[in-house]
């Protein structure tokens, strides 16, 4: 079984965020890190692969894969830390301002690129634009089922089956392979890298591959093929300071009258 497990090099969610002159997001590798939702991927493909036979596991392999500069193999190498087998970051000049058509249809490319594949699992969104569209688009680019938003994933037989929950409706789903599943947070709790795995992530070869490499016309991607722009931006506003009242047995009526000015009630 071969999988493919898109990943993201995105800002630290705790950093301060801001948009430079060409109108986008503003990042450093200083604050980098591979997309937290992206783990929960890379464990279901591990757990998938950890559940075959002694054989079809050493003849399986999980391909993490990324589209970046240079400072994207930091998201790589977490990757490796926690398991993945191969690396590969897809980088390009003319990548800087791809939208999310974009970038699905360079993923779509990556994916055919490393072979015969079974299934592609990824994150349900990206920490830093939480789009969440990334996985229905690359399903459509590479004309695969989808199976969107899973808490429970396994493969047997050549089909995929999926459990979600959708406004309180829970969904049983199945799809046959090749197909592309995004999973939530819920499905499982990623594993902790251990020290050997660390050691060797290091080192561990990436594979770098371009635009002329994956057969994609560069202007179809970045800027010059991007469906939306931004026009302007500004800072968030502070918060206004907390509003603290000592309840001297009118805490209460406070409470009520702080729900009823905000239309709370």
């Amino acid at each position: 079984m071969r999988i493919v497990v898109p990943v993201k090099f995105v800002p630290d969610i705790q950093s301060d965020r801001r948009f430079g002159a060409g109108g986008r997001v503003e990042r450093t590798a200083a604050d980098g890190t591979l997309n937290e939702l992206d783990e929960n991927a890379i464990e279901a493909a591990l757990r998938l692969v950890e559940a075959l036979g002694p054989e079809a596991q050493e003849a399986s392999e999980v391909v993490v894969v990324t589209v970046g500069p240079a400072e994207a193999d930091l998201a790589l190498r977490k990757a490796y830390q926690l398991g993945a087998h191969r690396g590969i970051r897809v980088s390009d000049d003319a990548l800087a301002g791809s939208d999310y058509f974009a970038t699905a249809a360079v993923l779509a490319a990556a994916v055919r690129s490393v072979g015969d594949v079974d299934l592609v699992v990824t994150g349900m969104a990206a920490l830093d634009g939480l789009g969440s569209v990334v996985p229905a688009l690359l399903a459509a680019d590479l004309g695969w089922p989808q199976l969107l938003l899973a808490r429970r994933l396994d493969v047997s037989d050549g089909v995929a089956s999926v459990t979600r929950e959708l406004d309180g409706v829970t969904e049983e789903l199945t799809a046959p392979l090749p197909v592309v599943v995004s999973v939530t947070d819920h499905v499982n709790t990623p594993r902790y890298p251990n020290f050997a795995l660390i050691m060797a992530a290091r080192t561990k070869e990436i594979e770098e591959r371009s635009l002329a490499d994956l057969g994609v016309d560069a202007t179809t991607v970045g800027e010059a093929g991007a469906r939306t722009r931004v026009l302007t931006a500004a800072p968030r506003p502070p918060r206004e300071p907390a509003v603290v009242h000592v309840d001297k047995g009118e805490g209460g009526l406070a409470l009520a009258a702080y729900l009823i000015d905000h239309r709370l009630v």
